[in-house]
């Protein structure tokens, strides 16, 4: 219920590209956000995503986030988990563009599941080294068993981000993605431990913005931060920006 009140809110507030009048975010929303050119790239995320779907594997799950909404049980079939919680192919295609929009050459991912928005980044940009942290370790093994024979540059951690994250010797992240643990407090944790490897040009993007009230307080409390200048809410996923150029702004953009 409170996520289908947030939604109404959010569609009567949001706005697309023409409610826009910044030029940094018109840029992104009409070149990558918006952009329908089909990719020879797509045929393959959506054909590891069928191989979740096809597959007769089953994984022992222990979640250290807020758990499943759909799952009573730590053993879940492999198929069920990519039917119901990996990336919606919309999000899935959004992530590729994302990173062939931006470039980042050093990206960062709490939480990889089966690895469908690892995939489209590692695909979206070739160049990128990316550390992606998962914290089961039997869903790790299983994601690194599927994407280390297509992918080179994704390195897998397994533990809890709390103790992961303290160990990353990067000076920097040009992208971070926020996608575990959806708790408020552990959020803004995660976000904070991370928040002196951002840059004038970083990216962060938080999924499940309004998974709970807990969720959109911690996203409200981020988009807040002296060091935030830009944000966007596009309500399945939260953007923020950290150039000092940009004037404080805060988008609500459909997409």
């Amino acid at each position: 219920m409170y996520q289908t009140l947030a939604y109404l809110k959010f569609l009567i507030k949001s706005t697309n590209q023409h409610g826009v009048h910044s030029p940094f975010v018109y840029d992104l929303l009409t070149k990558c956000f918006y952009n329908t050119s089909k990719n020879k790239d797509y045929s393959i995320l959506q054909s590891y995503k069928t191989s979740l779907i096809n597959s007769n594997e089953t994984i022992n799950v222990n979640d250290l986030g807020e758990g499943s909404k759909t799952f009573k049980t730590n053993s879940r079939a492999v198929s069920n988990i990519a039917k119901t919680s990996a990336s919606l192919d919309k999000s899935m295609y959004l992530m590729y563009r994302i990173f062939d929009y931006f470039k980042p050459n050093i990206a960062l991912e709490l939480g990889t599941s089966l690895g469908v928005a690892t995939n489209a980044m590692a695909l979206g940009h070739t160049e990128s080294e990316i550390t992606t942290i998962e914290g089961c370790p039997q869903t790790s093994d299983f994601t690194k068993n599927s994407l280390c024979k297509s992918l080179n540059n994704v390195n897998f951690l397994s533990g809890h981000f709390k103790d992961v994250i303290p160990t990353l010797t990067q000076t920097h992240f040009d992208f971070i993605f926020f996608d575990g643990h959806h708790n408020k407090a552990a959020t803004i944790d995660y976000f904070e431990m991370l928040l002196a490897k951002a840059t004038n040009n970083s990216v962060f993007i938080f999924d499940d913005i309004y998974w709970s009230k807990g969720m959109t307080k911690a996203w409200n409390i981020i988009k807040a931060h002296p060091k935030v200048t830009l944000s966007i809410d596009t309500f399945f996923w939260g953007f923020v920006f950290f150039r000092q150029e940009q004037p404080k702004q805060h988008f609500k953009i459909r997409v």
